[in-house]
């Protein structure tokens, strides 16, 4: 059984949990997961037996070369089509996707499929059967790791005084680009200063001044799958109270190492890591999770925060380790890897040197 089957497989055995013989797919990322099809304003339906893919003229084509589904070309309407088949089909309790399918799409399907005996009330969650990832999945993130660890090392020697915020993203983006990335994984933060404060301080046209803090957070995007990587640097040499900051959160983040495991929640993981922080007398200023799975979506379970669920780390998920300080009026530290938990703890992928540089 290769990946894409096994995918099927397991959310078939999650449909006859929940008593159905069907379900309706329409958020393009597990769209993605259970076809390989990579386009959008598509429908997938899966049912007991069999894969329908719904679309325009479009991506016909491009569905073709993706995937060995059965194609069907909608001309009078997504939805109209998508409930034509669901009755063709002989489908009787049909799930959708909850937190992805609008209200209003919702209320027209329900709508169209009035009156045929078919039950369309099952709100299911598929991100959940993406969270532990295949051996396929780990590489393309990987490969998505590298692209932005190579454009870090490429940053450090373009950084220099009188730049701007906008100027270091854009040859982030640009780097990312040219070794292969389809995109940003999401806009790019680089905040510099005072700025480094604000943890999603996406760039501006500040200028950066000699002394400060530069802390970028960014991504690459390649085959669909994404990174996610933040590290602080100085221009020029770093003051006593900066390197104390930027100390205090990289002990942060290397004790996390030593936590993310197997079999331990992202409630236990967290909380070792917030109360290091608040021993050294920073804990108000570390407002946010420790960190989030990352895969097709930039942000996706598990979360490692003191609000997470009980529910355990497994082999093979992915997650993000990034404790930060951020001080109001003076400015931030954040530093982030991605991490693969493995059988008996975790591994970082994410190569960047972690150690405070100063460009001078």
């Amino acid at each position: 059984m290769n990946n894409m089957e096994n995918r099927i497989f397991r959310l078939r055995e999650f449909l006859k949990q929940q008593n159905c013989d069907g379900v309706i797919i329409n958020k393009e990322e597990n769209l993605h997961y259970f076809s390989g099809f990579t386009g959008d304003d598509t429908i997938l339906i899966i049912t007991s037996n069999d894969c329908y893919l719904i679309t325009d003229s479009r991506y016909i084509e491009q569905a073709k070369q993706q995937t060995d589904f059965a194609i069907f070309e909608q001309k009078t309407g997504l939805l109209s089509k998508t409930a034509q088949m669901v009755e063709e089909l002989g489908l009787k309790r049909v799930a959708f996707e909850g937190n992805s399918l609008r209200y209003n799409a919702y209320v027209k399907l329900n709508n169209l499929l009035q009156g045929k005996d078919i039950d369309f009330s099952i709100s299911v969650d598929l991100d959940e059967l993406r969270v532990v990832k295949d051996d396929e999945e780990i590489e393309l993130i990987k490969k998505a790791i590298w692209i932005s660890d190579e454009a870090y090392s490429h940053i450090l020697k373009y950084a220099k005084p009188g730049m701007s915020e906008n100027e270091i993203a854009c040859e982030l983006e640009t780097v990312m680009r040219k070794l292969g990335s389809e995109r940003p994984a999401f806009t790019t933060i680089v905040a510099s200063g005072v700025r480094g404060a604000l943890p999603h301080g996406v760039a501006t046209d500040k200028l950066i001044n000699d002394g400060e803090f530069v802390t970028i957070d960014f991504g690459a995007v390649y085959k669909g799958y994404h990174s996610d990587i933040t590290r602080t640097f100085c221009i020029g040499q770093a003051s006593d109270k900066q390197k104390e900051i930027y100390d205090v959160v990289l002990n942060a983040q290397l004790l996390a190492l030593k936590e993310i495991a197997p079999g331990r929640s992202g409630k236990e993981v967290d909380a070792p890591v917030r109360d290091y922080i608040a021993n050294a007398g920073y804990g108000q200023y570390f407002g946010h999770g420790l960190g989030h799975g990352v895969g097709l979506e930039i942000h996706e379970l598990p979360r490692l925060s003191p609000l997470s669920p009980t529910a355990q780390l497994l082999k093979n998920m992915l997650v993000t380790d990034e404790p930060g300080i951020y001080l109001p009026d003076f400015g931030g530290v954040r530093i982030e890897d991605t991490v693969l938990v493995t059988a008996d703890g975790c591994q970082p992928l994410t190569q960047s040197d972690k150690r405070l540089i100063e460009i001078m």
